[in-house]
C-alpha cells in the first residue's frame, strides 16, 4: 500500500487509542509448534501479555477448535508507538514460519495493538519506524486476523481497502459508540474499553470467524 495516507493517520491514532484497564492478564501458553497460535498485541497501558481482549479471544478460540492453541503476547511497551508492536509481531511471525511452518497463525490486536497489526498486514516497505515488513509468502502462514477498536478503520476504512492480501482473512470489530473506530453516531468512551468487546459477544464472534479459517 502507499505509505503516505497511512502515515498521516498513524501518530494521531496512537495518541488517542484509549488507556486500558490495568488488570493482570491471564497467563496462557501452548506447546511448541502448536497447531495454531494467537499472536496478539494488547491495548495501550495494559500490562505485558496478550491483554484482556487478547486473552478472552484466545480462550474463546480454544473452545472452538480441536487444534492445540498457543498464545504469544506481543512484546512491546504499549505506550504511543504502534511500530514497536509491529516489529515484534512481524519478527515472531517470521520466526514461526521458519521453525514451525505448519502452525496456523492468528494475528490480532486491540486499540493501539490493532494499529500495530495494521502495520504488519499492510506495510510492505520499511517505514514509520517499522523496520521488518513480512517477506513475500509469509502471509500464507496467517490463517486469520482479528482487530478490535481499530482507529485505522475510522480513517482509512476496512482492511480490504489497504491490505488486499489479508482482506478475506480479517474481521474488524467496532463496538457501537466506540469513538476510536466509529465516526458515526454518539461517541461513548466506555464503548472502547475492553468489557464492551468481551461482554457484548464481539470477541466471541471474532473467535468464531478465526476458527472457521483454521
Amino acid at each position: 500500500m502507499g505509505v503516505k495516507p497511512f502515515g498521516n493517520t498513524l501518530f494521531a491514532i496512537s495518541m488517542i487509542a484509549g488507556s486500558a484497564l490495568t488488570l493482570a492478564p491471564v497467563a496462557s501458553a501452548g506447546p511448541p509448534c502448536a497447531g495454531a497460535e494467537v499472536v496478539f498485541a494488547r491495548g495501550r497501558e495494559e500490562p505485558p501479555g496478550a491483554g484482556l481482549v487478547g486473552d478472552a479471544f484466545a480462550n474463546s478460540l480454544r473452545s472452538k477448535t480441536q487444534l492445540p492453541l498457543g498464545v504469544y503476547g506481543v512484546n512491546y511497551p504499549a505506550d504511543v508507538d504502534p511500530a514497536k508492536g509491529a516489529i515484534d509481531m512481524s519478527n515472531h511471525v517470521q520466526y514461526m514460519a521458519k521453525h514451525c511452518p505448519n502452525t496456523r497463525e492468528v494475528l490480532g490486536g486491540y486499540s493501539l495493538g490493532a494499529v500495530s497489526a495494521d502495520l504488519v498486514i499492510a506495510v510492505t516497505q520499511p517505514s514509520f519506524g517499522f523496520k521488518n515488513p513480512l517477506p513475500p509468502g509469509i502471509d500464507q502462514h496467517v490463517a486469520a486476523v482479528a482487530l478490535f477498536g481499530n482507529g485505522t478503520q475510522r480513517v482509512l476504512g476496512p482492511v480490504p481497502g489497504f491490505s488486499p492480501a489479508f482482506a478475506g482473512k480479517t474481521i474488524e470489530e467496532c463496538a457501537p459508540g466506540d469513538p476510536i473506530c466509529n465516526g458515526n453516531g454518539k461517541a461513548v468512551w466506555a464503548s472502547h474499553l475492553q468489557p464492551s468487546y468481551i461482554d457484548s459477544g464481539l470477541v466471541d464472534q471474532a473467535a468464531s470467524f478465526a476458527a472457521g479459517k483454521l
